[in-house]
């Protein structure tokens, strides 16, 4: 049986430079201030849904559904970034 050939290059591996650049966490402030617009969004789509229900008019009416997913988004736009 023909012996198996031996591997002649050697594997690569990135300089330890290189590695020790990355940053490892995300900046401080990104998952307070995500936590906050999700907490916001939820919060302003609740207070509209209840104002609704029991009848009290609120200054921007139907623009209040759009202010409030708008919160969300922005939300899961810092979601992207925090680690």
């Amino acid at each position: 049986m023909p012996k198996s050939r031996i591997r002649k290059k050697a594997v690569y591996t990135p300089p330890a430079a290189a590695v020790s650049n990355r940053k490892k966490y995300g900046s401080p402030w990104v998952g307070p201030a995500m936590a906050t617009f999700f907490l916001i969004g939820v919060a302003w789509l609740v207070v509209y849904y209840l104002a609704e229900s029991h009848n009290v008019p609120l200054p921007i009416s139907s623009w209040n559904l759009l202010v409030g997913f708008g919160f969300l988004i922005v939300g899961f736009g810092l979601a992207t970034k925090w680690k």
